[in-house]
């Protein structure tokens, strides 16, 4: 049975607010729950010759490595594994930062092990009040390093960045005004004062998110014809190349003494929630994984024709997702898999989805919907998924294994996002009773 929400306000396109009026008129957009068409959701438990999982084992062994081949053939494409040369280099480590709450750590990624190679520059706070080893919220950033906080000792970035309205594609450079610019959405010492550290990469690193992108990034990098490469319709698009950074990042903290590899989290906000859920998907090293306000393509049923489709964000993003997935626009019916079995590829591990009220191009049902129907694969474990069956009131968090919220206001990252995200940590990774 379809849920019934009515929600009014701004609409927003990656994080970049857009005329309501305009985008309500827009082709093939839809924000009416009387207008979403019928739909019949894959059963995750239903396997491609036809056999039921009836049992964790037969899901972990048979149906779940079908399932991910589904997801690489027709959404985000194949990635490779480690490289065999990975280096890590600590250029800094700073013992007394944030007024000594903390100690700072900044990480180079040598990505193919040459200096001169690609590489990615890990931030990572610890809090020094708590005993060591301790568990991380690792995420990618949108504007670079120094955007998450204030602090004057993480270097400015040099990399690309995403364009402001003055500047292009190609001369646009992060300043000393960008420090901190991002701090609201991190929360760095509420996360250091729980008792987390906090790990982050800015996504630039590892690929510019524009078409033409791919040519300077790693995929480029890792390809034996450079720019020169034509990639097949299964190969990685870009949210599998930040998604492989993040495995990345994994390695490096698995080597840090100070870091308890075993209850890493995995964060990512709108693409970069896309982001966190692949990685989490295909790398079952992460303990725990969050998706915020990830939408299209990550959270949200593709199914539902509600705000963004694949469409249009394939038409918006072609960079985004393997070749294969443009087929489906318009006819996501045919599609052989959609975003409630990505959550539940997470299964046991605890995932948590989040929306908000105001950012309808994401379709919030349609990301609750999918956290719901991800759980009679949890139970296969025995372990209780978002535990209700309508959808619950604007911050009233909600699931045990499979958390979700709908939060007043519009798509962002706010304290009170966290506060639910270190609650929910503090349970699965930590025993607590939050």
């Amino acid at each position: 049975m379809l849920l019934t929400m009515r929600v009014a306000g701004i609409a927003f396109v990656c994080g970049v607010a857009l005329n309501a009026h305009a985008l309500a008129q827009a082709p093939g957009v839809n924000y009416d729950e009387a207008k979403v068409r019928p739909y019949t959701l894959p059963d995750p438990l239903v396997c491609l010759d036809g056999t039921r999982v009836t049992d964790a084992e037969t899901w972990q062994k048979k149906r779940r490595p079908e399932l991910l081949e589904l997801f690489r053939h027709h959404v985000y494409g194949r990635s490779p594994g480690r490289p065999a040369d990975l280096k890590f280099e600590i250029t800094s480590e700073d013992k007394t930062a944030l007024a000594g709450q903390a100690t700072r750590k900044l990480v180079t990624v040598y990505l193919l092990g040459k200096k001169d190679g690609p590489s990615m520059d890990l931030l990572l706070y610890l809090p020094n009040q708590a005993p060591r080893p301790v568990p991380v919220f690792l995420g990618l950033n949108f504007g670079g390093n120094q955007a998450i906080h204030t602090d004057p000792g993480i270097p400015i970035s040099t990399r690309w960045m995403r364009p402001t309205k003055d500047k292009t594609v190609e001369d646009n450079r992060a300043t000393e005004a960008s420090r901190g610019k991002e701090a609201r959405r991190w929360q760095v010492e509420k996360v250091l004062g729980r008792g987390y550290g906090l790990a982050t990469v800015y996504y630039g690193d590892l690929e510019p998110d524009h078409p033409e992108g791919w040519k300077s990034g790693i995929r480029a990098a890792l390809s034996p014809q450079g720019a020169g490469t034509e990639f097949p319709p299964d190969a990685w698009g870009a949210i599998g190349a930040w998604a492989w950074g993040l495995s990345r990042a994994l390695d490096y903290l698995e080597t840090d003494r100070d870091v308890d590899a075993r209850r890493v989290a995995v964060i990512g906000h709108s693409r970069l929630g896309k982001t966190a859920l692949w990685a989490g998907a295909q790398d079952e090293r992460f303990a725990l994984v969050i998706s915020n306000n990830s939408g299209e393509g990550g959270a949200a049923l593709a199914r539902r024709w509600f705000g963004e489709t694949t469409a249009i964000i394939n038409k918006a993003f072609p960079h985004w997702f393997c070749g294969n997935f443009k087929q489906y626009g318009g006819r996501e019916d045919q599609l052989p898999v959609d975003q409630h079995e990505l959550i539940a590829l997470m299964a046991p591990r605890p995932v948590y989805v989040a929306s908000a009220e105001e950012d309808r191009w994401a379709d919030p049902r349609g990301e609750f919907l999918a956290a719901k129907h991800a759980g009679p694969v949890y139970r296969l474990f025995g372990k209780e998924g978002v535990g209700v069956e309508e959808m619950p009131p604007i911050d009233r968090p909600v699931g045990q294994f499979v958390g979700y919220h709908i939060r007043s206001g519009g798509h962002d990252v706010t304290a009170y996002d966290w506060e639910q995200y270190l609650n929910f940590a503090d349970r699965h990774l930590r025993g607590g009773k939050r």
